[in-house]
């Protein structure tokens, strides 16, 4: 995508370009139709850091002026908001008058040097720049992989009461509604890099929304301590307390966090269940991971409920329990699905983890799936 579309274009004789105010400003809304995010971004990232270095530099070959430079520094913010990456802080917002990029180089010791101009600029958009560039590696990549399509968008996870009541509004925009005992869940829709949902994004959106007034030592706790409370099974709560210890460790915050009770977790899925309303009768995950590779990682811990249906009691009071084809044919039916979709799924047997080896085997499988599933280097 070039830059140049947010221009109407002058004859190239000294009529200048003009800039389409209203596209740019349409910006901070969303994308323009077959376009991206991504792509948007980095034209607009191009934009600014060609114009600033060009005013630095000689002045000439500028496309934007005082009044509308700070309509695009806004639209690039929103843009980058979009994609989770932080925008630049800029020191200046036009390039002359009081608050221009002139009176800054001059209060700054940069009146004689074009090239320290030069690097003022790289130092306020180089990051922003290279991180664009490293999203636009990873969607190249993408599309050399199965992984899950489609943007994240609603996160329905850890009731620790009455399950909630979903209903999908609108199916070809994925808007849904908890529409009973919302009270009892958590809903996170703040923006995901492309490189998953780490602990410390968690405990930073916890934070804000639940515990402002304290650290992040205080609110990592506090977020565990919620998070826990959703489990109902002593195994599930074997599978949190073995991963989360890794959280304590060396660079633990920026492992992937791992998120319990899933109830709807990723647009593309519920989009192409072919509901336009209704209730979403798709039970919930025990674990979900999101991991630095972009993967999407699925962990079941399977009780007897699972495959069987209890029987009677018998004259000892002891309950056994009858497998029930069905129950098996629609979980593994469920597997499936998601796998076409690009998950991976890993299930336990409730029973393996009450052995004595239970934490042990835990720790060697994380161990094994956060080797497999670190951020890829570019």
């Amino acid at each position: 995508m070039d830059s140049e579309m947010f221009f109407s274009r002058g004859d190239g004789w000294g009529e200048p370009w003009v800039l389409d105010v209203e596209t740019v400003e349409s910006l901070r809304f969303g994308p323009p139709a077959g376009r991206t995010n991504l792509e948007v971004a980095i034209a607009l990232t191009r934009l600014l850091y060609n114009d600033f270095v060009a005013h630095g530099t000689n002045g000439q070959g500028r496309h934007l002026d005082d009044e509308n430079v700070p309509v695009v520094m806004k639209a690039h913010r929103a843009v980058l908001e979009r994609l989770a990456l932080e925008p630049p802080d800029w020191p200046f917002r036009t390039f002359d008058g009081p608050r221009g990029f002139g009176t800054y180089w001059r209060a700054n010791g940069m009146s004689g040097s074009w090239q320290a101009r030069r690097d003022c600029i790289e130092q306020i958009l180089g990051p922003t720049r290279d991180a664009l560039e490293d999203l636009q590696e990873l969607e190249y990549e993408r599309r050399f992989t199965k992984g899950p399509s489609g943007s994240f968008k609603n996160l329905i996870f850890a009731a620790d009461g009455v399950k909630p009541e979903i209903v999908l509004r609108d199916a070809v925009n994925n808007e849904v509604e908890i529409v009973r005992h919302a009270d009892t869940c958590l809903v996170f829709t703040d923006p995901l890099p492309l490189h998953g949902l780490t602990w410390r994004q968690m405990v930073a959106w916890w934070q804000k929304n639940h515990q402002p007034d304290t650290d992040g030592r205080t609110a990592a706790n506090g977020l565990y301590r919620r998070l826990y409370r959703s489990l109902d099974s002593v195994p599930e709560q074997l599978v949190m307390r073995t991963y989360c210890a890794r959280y304590a460790e060396e660079g633990g915050f920026d492992l992937p966090a791992l998120i319990p009770q899933v109830y709807l977790h990723y647009d593309p899925y519920t989009r192409k269940s072919g509901k336009q309303s209704g209730a979403l009768y798709r039970q919930r995950m025990d674990f979900l991971l999101l991991a630095p590779d972009r993967s999407r990682i699925v962990i079941e811990v399977d009780g007897v409920q699972h495959y069987s249906r209890p029987n009677p009691p018998d004259e000892q009071g002891r309950i056994t329990h009858t497998a029930v084809p069905r129950l098996y044919a629609e979980m593994v039916a469920e597997d499936r699905r998601l796998r076409l979709a690009g998950y991976e799924i890993y299930r336990f047997g409730g029973w393996e983890l009450k052995e004595p080896g239970g934490r042990r085997l835990l720790e060697d499988f994380f161990t094994s799936l956060l080797a497999r599933h670190q951020k890829p280097t570019l």
